[in-house]
């Protein structure tokens, strides 16, 4: 189940923050409406780290069918919201895992999350709580497998914090492009120091970036820009 990150009062003082930074910012809101962001309070971090993993570099309908079939290996009918603990991860032949549609590399890399959730590494949500974004990513991404990118998508969609700005996603550079109307994306550095103006609501100016995304393949341009 997935819920609001922020209230309507919320959003709407992250949205004039945006528009106070660049008035590009205010055409692409109004085009786009109030913030969608939402999360999943309710995921873990270990399933939310593990769902990634099957989620990354395919397409969204081959990582769901390959995670039925994961989750079948556990009993899924237990109920929708049944997910298997580290221990019964540990406790599976890599091999019956690879059979799931998983690669080797991803194999190895949900075994490590297992690994991690069971050792304390990976964190339950109550201890992430008290931890800061970059302490998260400092210790996430000692996972084998697990990088920064990742680890900012837990931090977005399943811990609810909101300023993280995903300097190394396609999509937000992307983003930041069409707003402006650059012959090129902007590198992770320079975005991440245009960033720091969107501060202390750098995860809402993320969604924002990807909707541009979307509108652009459809044409849409901010009316301001070059």
């Amino acid at each position: 189940m997935s819920t609001a990150l922020w209230s309507s009062r919320q959003q709407a003082a992250a949205a004039r923050h945006l528009a106070a930074a660049d008035p590009l910012w205010a055409a692409l809101i109004d085009q786009v409406g109030p913030c969608g962001l939402a999360l999943k309070s309710e995921c873990e971090p270990y399933e939310a780290l593990v769902r990634a993993i099957a989620y990354q570099q395919i397409h969204g309908r081959a990582a769901e069918a390959i995670l039925g079939r994961f989750l079948a290996l556990y009993g899924a009918d237990a109920g929708p919201g049944y997910f298997p603990v580290p221990e019964q991860v540990l406790g599976t032949d890599p091999d019956v895992l690879r059979g799931c549609g998983f690669s080797g590399s991803k194999v190895a890399t949900i075994i490590g999350i297992a690994d991690g959730a069971r050792s304390g590494l990976v964190p339950t949500a109550a201890e992430a709580a008290t931890l800061a974004d970059e302490v998260l990513i400092e210790r996430l991404t000692a996972l084998r497998g697990v990088g920064r990118w990742t680890v900012e998508m837990l931090l977005m969609f399943t811990l609810g914090r909101p300023d993280v700005l995903p300097v190394g996603d396609f999509g937000v550079r992307e983003g930041w492009r069409l707003l402006k109307g650059m012959d090129e994306q902007p590198k992770p550095k320079q975005l991440a120091a245009l960033g720091e103006a969107w501060s202390p609501y750098r995860s809402v100016a993320a969604w924002y970036l990807w909707r541009a995304v979307e509108l652009g393949r459809q044409g849409w341009r901010p009316a301001t820009s070059a």
